[in-house]
């Protein structure tokens, strides 16, 4: 009973935290990224309906680098929650298999949320840097 109260309460967390590490790296995407490709293919218009729309987009924009540093930070959490040495699933069956499918679908989303995080960073940071270096 012990056991699978310590895996469900695990389980939880490391999906809580995998799923709020989701949810920041999909801000920075929505924040910075997205912005800058629409301008970038030539729909400056949309950007600025957007920004209309939802005026929350120009403070997170104001305060990227702090966004960046969190879902950052949260990434790097939610890595060493998934992959730090030690972590093993119970050895009841059904709770063996509902440990490793939830460790599988953890990986996938951690994984989506790294992809995300990187387009972001090379969009807000990257990519007018290496444009002006290849002079473009």
């Amino acid at each position: 009973m012990n056991d699978a109260a310590s895996v469900k309460h695990s389980d939880i967390t490391d999906k809580g935290v995998t799923i709020f590490t989701l949810f920041t790296t999909t801000g920075t995407l929505i924040c910075c990224a997205l912005p800058i490709l629409l301008v970038t293919f030539g729909l400056g218009a949309t950007v600025v309906a957007m920004t209309s729309t939802f005026p929350f987009l120009i403070t997170l924009t104001q305060y990227k680098i702090w966004v960046f540093a969190f879902s950052g930070a949260m990434l790097a959490i939610s890595g060493w929650l998934m992959f730090r040495s030690g972590r093993s699933c119970p050895t009841d069956v059904a709770l063996a298999k509902a440990c490793s499918t939830a460790h599988k679908w953890n990986k996938r989303i951690y994984w989506t949320s790294v992809i995300i995080w990187a387009i972001g960073f090379t969009a807000a940071y990257l990519l007018l840097p290496i444009r002006i270096w290849l002079d473009i």
